[in-house]
């Protein structure tokens, strides 16, 4: 008899990942231990020994609860008696700009970053579902932030040199609940994802419930589906933005950084020219986490609707300026 219908799913998913890595390089799975990371730890450490190499495990210690250092430490056990080693946590320190859930997801990453580099890992797996990205997807619908953010979670992407993949962005979070019971493993449910603070979880408790009633089952996996595409399509236009970028990219001038020339601006399909607009902001300095649509259409502005405006003020303390036949992005 085979194994459980959801913990076969998981491994496959798992399996089909360490197949195109390095043989020599471990493998290591993000486990805070929710279901749906600890599903993935669990379809790890069978996986990985099967397909001899070897496989660990690390889980973030955010510091934000009381007996957060216990509930890692509980969570390394449980990865050490999967069979996964090493088997570790990190504790981070939760501070900075974008509020407490992107200053938390930095940390993480960040911590994630230099255990990967530490132990020269092919990969770090992350336990992201299908849901997970429709609640991206819904998310930035509402932030209104085009195809970009509506494309939701890559499957893979690298930062640091270190390679991120998540398997299991095609199965949804039921799976992995299921995987871990059959595999007799107790998931631990953070209290952080039903406190209705948190945008996300409103989108998890209450949005995506009132999208499947009024339309019927199947919302979220449309939703994945759908940023599936867009990340195509978006990917393509990044593509050609880059390259007209290198076509149009000028010296600054006059303190500024950044110089774009407005004549081959004009010229470029919306699409691509915003793109462009958004890469200049950025490599003159703008965040991107704050850099937002608003920013860009009003730069845009300086180049479809130039009426001698003065400057646009971009996050960051910079501004863009048109002066001499160039967009002029630096400090304000």
């Amino acid at each position: 008899m085979g194994p459980d219908p959801a913990v076969a799913a998981v491994r496959l998913a798992v399996r089909r990942v360490l197949d195109r890595l390095p043989q020599d390089k471990t493998v290591l799975a993000a486990c805070s231990g929710g279901a749906d990371s600890l599903a993935l730890a669990g379809a790890l450490a069978f996986e990985a020994p099967r397909a001899e190499r070897s496989a660990g495990g690390v889980t973030i210690d955010h510091g934000l609860q009381d007996g957060s250092d216990e509930r890692a430490d509980a969570v390394v056990r449980t990865m050490a008696d999967l069979g996964l080693d090493p088997a570790g946590s990190i504790a981070v320190t939760v501070d900075g700009p974008g509020g407490p859930e992107n200053a938390a997801r930095d940390a993480r990453y960040k911590a994630l970053d230099e255990a990967a580099q530490r132990l020269g890992a092919a990969a770090v797996l992350l336990g992201h579902t299908q849901d997970d990205q429709a609640e991206t997807v819904l998310l930035g619908l509402a932030r209104g932030s085009g195809a970009r953010s509506l494309s939701g979670m890559p499957s893979e992407f690298t930062r640091q040199g270190v390679l991120y993949i998540r398997p299991l962005l095609d199965l949804d979070r039921a799976t992995t609940r299921r995987a871990c019971k059959a595999m007799g493993l107790e998931p631990w449910d953070d209290p952080h994802n039903v406190d209705p603070s948190y945008a996300r979880v409103r989108v998890r408790h209450q949005a995506l419930p009132a999208l499947e009633k009024a339309l019927g089952p199947g919302v979220a996996e449309a939703l994945a589906r759908t940023a599936r595409m867009l990340r195509d399509d978006a990917d393509a236009l990044d593509d050609l933005a880059a390259r007209s970028y290198a076509e149009l990219e000028e010296p600054g001038e006059d303190g500024y950084r950044v110089g774009l020339r407005v004549a081959g601006l004009e010229e470029l399909p919306r699409a691509v020219r915003t793109r462009v607009l958004r890469m200049a902001a950025v490599k003159a300095g703008s965040p991107p986490g704050t850099l937002a649509a608003v920013h860009v259409d009003a730069v845009d502005r300086l180049v479809t609707a130039w009426h001698g405006q003065r400057h646009v003020d971009l996050p960051g303390g910079l501004r863009a300026v048109r002066r001499y036949g160039k967009l002029l992005f630096g400090p304000a």
